[in-house]
This record gives C-alpha cells, sequence and structure tokens, in this order.
C-alpha cells in the first residue's frame, strides 16, 4: 500500500470556500454548465461504487481545473479532488495545494516520478478522484489523432484496481453571448479486469476512448440542443443592463412576458 502522505494534506475547510467562489466565477462567465447524458438518456455521472477512481481528461482550455472541481464536487461529494498542475502555474497561489493540486515539474525526472507516486496512491483510496489533463498542453476538442502523455498509461499500467474513465469537455457558443460548458464521460474501465495489460497498450487504448468520448460530445454540442445534457448550473444570460431594459420595455409594450435568454431556454439546473 502507498503511504496516504504520498498526497498532499487536503483542507476540507479551505476546500469548501474555494469552491464557493469556483461557483459564483462559472455562473458569471458560462451561459450554463452541461453534462451530457448517457445513451440511455439518464443523467450522466459514473456508478462507480468505492473504487478508486482516475479521470483523464483532453485540455481545451485554461477553465478545465475549475471544471473538474465542480464536477468532482457536484457528482462526488464524498470524495477528495486531487490531480497535477505545473509548478509554474501555481505559482503564488500556494493555498491551491491544500486543496488538491499537486504541483509538478513537467519534463523532468523529478516531475515524472512525483507524478506517478501521486497516482498510484489515488488509486490505492476510495475517497479520491485523481483528475489528468492527458493532453499535458492545450488542445483543440476536434483535433485528430487525440495524443495522450505516455506517464498516464504508466501509472494506469501500474495500479492493482480502480476505475479509469475518459472525460471529454468544450466550450462552446450557442445563442448567448457566454459560452457553455460541457462535459461528458465516457466508458469506464475496471483497471484489475486488465492487468496484463502494458503501459504502451495501456496509452493507445485510453486516447481512442477519449477521442470517443470527445466525438460524442462534438455531435450533441453540433445539435445546440440543451435537452441532450442535464444542466448543473444556469449562469447569465442577455447582453447587458442597458440593451436589456429597452428589450424589457419593449416586451412591456408588446404585453409580452420578458425572457433575457436569445434561446428562450435559460437551462435551470437539475
Amino acid at each position: 500500500m502507498v503511504p496516504q502522505s504520498e498526497l498532499p494534506p487536503f483542507s476540507h475547510g479551505l476546500n469548501g470556500w474555494f469552491m464557493a467562489y469556483v461557483r459564483r466565477y462559472l455562473r458569471k462567465h458560462f451561459h450554463a454548465v452541461r453534462l451530457l447524458a448517457g445513451e440511455d438518456g439518464r443523467p450522466g455521472w459514473l456508478d462507480v461504487g468505492d473504487e478508486p477512481l482516475l479521470v483523464y481528461t483532453n485540455h481545451p482550455g485554461w477553465w478545465d481545473p475549475l471544471v473538474f472541481l465542480f464536477l468532482g464536487a457536484r457528482g462526488y461529494p464524498a470524495r477528495m479532488s486531487y490531480g497535477p498542475i505545473d509548478a509554474k502555474a501555481l505559482g503564488k497561489y500556494k493555498f491551491l495545494e491544500r486543496i488538491g493540486f499537486i504541483p509538478i515539474e513537467p519534463g523532468t525526472w523529478r516531475g515524472s516520478a512525483r507524478f506517478l507516486r501521486s497516482a498510484k496512491a489515488a488509486l490505492s483510496r476510495s475517497d479520491v478522484i485523481f483528475w489528468i489533463t492527458a493532453q499535458g498542453e492545450f488542445a483543440d476538442p476536434r483535433e485528430r489523432p487525440v495524443q495522450i502523455r505516455p506517464g498516464v498509461g504508466h501509472a494506469v499500467a501500474a495500479a492493482e484496481r480502480g476505475i479509469v474513465v475518459p472525460l471529454a469537455i468544450e466550450y462552446p457558443f450557442w445563442a448567448e453571448r457566454l459560452p457553455e460548458a460541457v462535459a461528458a464521460f465516457g466508458t469506464p474501465i475496471r483497471i484489475a479486469d486488465h492487468a496484463e495489460r502494458s503501459a504502451d497498450a495501456w496509452t493507445e487504448c485510453l486516447a481512442a476512448e477519449l477521442a470517443a468520448t470527445q466525438d460524442r460530445l462534438a455531435a450533441a454540442v453540433i445539435t445546440r440542443d440543451p435537452s441532450q445534457f442535464t444542466t448543473l448550473m444556469s449562469g447569465r444570460v442577455g447582453v447587458g443592463p442597458v440593451y436589456d431594459t429597452v428589450r424589457r420595455i419593449g416586451a412591456w409594450f408588446r404585453g409580452q412576458h420578458f425572457d433575457p435568454s436569445h434561446g428562450g431556454e435559460e437551462g435551470g439546473a437539475a
């Protein structure tokens, strides 16, 4: 068993404060945060029981870590979210280490070793979600083939148990001034069912599964149909106070109810 100390101490109080900030920040900058429904039409959350959980993702933008934290808190509130981040990006915000951000020096043996130790520790615990931006750098969500860092495959190959699952994320613009934040979980893979799989084989398999998840999300995004998603949070609608005031007055003169959204759908949170 990997010592629990391989993961930094987690401050639940500080995490609660920061998550309140994250929710306000996402609500301010996005029209809605949505999770693609499963193929059966049910909400797209994973049923992983008490298995250790590693979620690896594409990396379309700066917002990704905040979306991870929000999804983790919303779907798996009993679990602590941990994940590697570039030590330079952590900068002066050292308090983030106390809520699961693990500083890594990319491209170094030291950084690789700490990443693998952290992943192994996370995959020995059922109270953690370990998030990995598997592409390692920003990449357009339509870019193919999907390339992921080999360290992801090595981390999974070294684990004895747990579930690994892809997560696709996009930030499309639909009918509103602000973008949507949309996500989709892919097919969970039980690590113990593939104990003989090599690190290289894992890397190839995980890349293919992530690409398939991104394709499924892209197909739903193109429809611009919110009914295919579970709306987890509703953000701002409309253009601005001056323009929306003019629209409101016009609606009043016409005897109509004023709806600030352009698409007629404000995305009530489920």
